[in-house]
């Protein structure tokens, strides 16, 4: 609309639309009562029967005294065939100033073309809203990634693939509920807006609370708000929300994300780590049809699920004398696989650097890795075996964290010393009420995180976060 073009294209469309109010079409009309949306109506064809239906024009072809035109809704496209000496000369003339891109409503009938398309004889047409600047690049597609992502509305009309990606993410919402539900999880929702930021490690979002005169920081997530309520007596619950954190934008990272976190009492690491692959089958099966799924270029089958220790790992592609090694072999081993390490950092920030560089990326296949570090997983509880250990899983799927899960941490008083040890000096990370909750009782428990825009990502095959994400964060336009 910036430029000379559009403008003229614009200045078309208003010319037509008060050609067609002369004509006794309101340009944004009211409500219109219609029989179905278009897939629904087209699966229930009967030649002959009388039908209402409403969407956009999206093609038309005219024939001197007859036109053949389609219109979409969210389900599908419908031709429609208008005829002048059927319509009557004025309806006719008057859809001449029908725009791509209006919205219109039709009274007709069933019937079938020769090439045996399902048509609609226009009786009468109305118009229900004008569109005043045209669609993107005659309905052929629009590729532009900045426009697509900013203005997710011109790639739904333009892009039909688009709009199959986010009907799966719709669906991977419901069964998710669906398999959560039948299996007696009750669906609750705590705060977003917290005067102490907990539950994982990350930069918040700070805001004003102006009321209390106080700071308040957008969840990074619900962990620690989850965890009282199995301390009051829920034994079985999920939240499917949004968390924020205030860090980068990458093809696998948003600020803004959508969470699925669930806690069972008197489960373990065990039970989740079932939850978990029994979910993503059901998900691959009734949303997909298929386990192999994933991109072109790293197919993933799901079919195929395995676990290791994160310490096997590392020895795997760091050499099997590597935890014998002092801090700077380490190091020096660590900068030989390619590592950019912090000058500040010990042995597990440098060992977990190497996980994250050099073997996440390479689990393609299910993969739960198993016995993390103790210092990385402050809300966990540790291994029977070994207390430098935490009874934790990441399971890594296409090269990409899908869902950490824990045998849950009940211990206020180790709780109380990971939680200082994680605070340092950062006093508004430290949440004493939660650690109050906790030395009322919380049952032994698993549970698990579960980050839905990656594992819906994982399921359509999508190759960036943008794609599975209405409307993503996007840097402001250059000036």
């Amino acid at each position: 609309m910036d430029t000379s073009s559009d403008n003229d294209l614009r200045d078309q469309r208003i010319e037509n639309m008060k050609r067609l109010e002369e004509a006794g079409y309101s340009p944004f009309g009211r409500a219109f009562e219609r029989d179905g949306r278009f897939a629904d109506l087209s699966a229930a064809y009967e030649d002959g029967k009388r039908l209402r239906l409403a969407g956009r024009l999206v093609t038309r072809r005219e024939m001197g005294k007859s036109v053949f035109a389609h219109v979409q809704d969210g389900t599908g496209r419908i031709q429609i065939y208008l005829k002048k000496n059927q319509i009557g000369e004025e309806a006719f003339k008057a859809f001449k100033y029908a725009d791509l891109g209006d919205h219109i409503g039709i009274e007709g009938s069933w019937f079938t073309t020769r090439t045996g398309e399902q048509t609609v004889q226009v009786e009468t047409w109305t118009l229900l809203s004008k569109s005043l600047l045209p669609l993107p690049d005659k309905w052929s597609g629009l590729e532009d990634v900045e426009i697509r992502y900013r203005q997710r509305y011109l790639d739904l009309i333009a892009n039909p693939e688009v709009r199959k990606v986010f009907d799966a993410r719709i669906s991977v919402l419901r069964e998710i509920r669906g398999f959560l539900n039948e299996r007696a999880f009750d669906e609750v929702e705590t705060p977003m807006m917290q005067s102490i930021p907990g539950g994982a490690a990350a930069t918040p979002f700070r805001t004003r609370y102006n009321a209390l005169s106080m700071d308040m920081y957008l969840r990074i997530a619900p962990e620690l708000f989850l965890k009282r309520l199995l301390v009051g007596g829920f034994d079985k619950v999920f939240e499917l929300n949004r968390n924020f954190r205030n860090e980068g934008l990458s093809r696998n990272h948003n600020p803004e994300f959508t969470m699925l976190e669930i806690y069972e009492a008197y489960g373990n690491r065990e039970s989740m780590q079932t939850l978990i692959k029994d979910l993503i089958l059901h998900l691959a099966d009734t949303v997909i049809g298929s386990r192999q799924v994933g991109t072109e270029g790293e197919p993933v089958n799901l079919e195929n699920w395995r676990e290791v220790a994160y310490d096997d790992l590392i020895r795997e592609r760091a050499g099997d004398e590597y935890f014998d090694l002092d801090t700077d072999a380490q190091r020096a081993r660590a900068e030989e696989l390619g590592c950019s390490l912090d000058p500040s950092w010990g042995p597990v920030e440098v060992t977990q650097e190497i996980f994250e560089k050099c073997i996440e990326k390479t689990l393609i296949d299910p993969t739960f890795v198993t016995r993390l570090p103790a210092e990385l997983v402050p809300l966990a509880k540790p291994c029977a075996d070994d207390e430098s250990k935490v009874d934790v899983f990441e399971l890594i799927i296409g090269g990409k964290e899908i869902a950490p899960g824990y045998n849950e941490l009940n211990d206020p008083l180790l709780q109380r010393e990971r939680l200082l040890a994680q605070a340092g000096e950062d006093a508004m990370r430290f949440d004493d009420d939660f650690l109050c909750a906790l030395e009322h009782g919380m049952p032994p428990a698993g549970g698990m995180g579960v980050g839905i825009d990656r594992l819906v990502m994982l399921l359509t095959g999508s190759e960036a976060i943008r794609d599975v994400i209405l409307f993503p964060q996007m840097k402001p336009r250059s000036s």
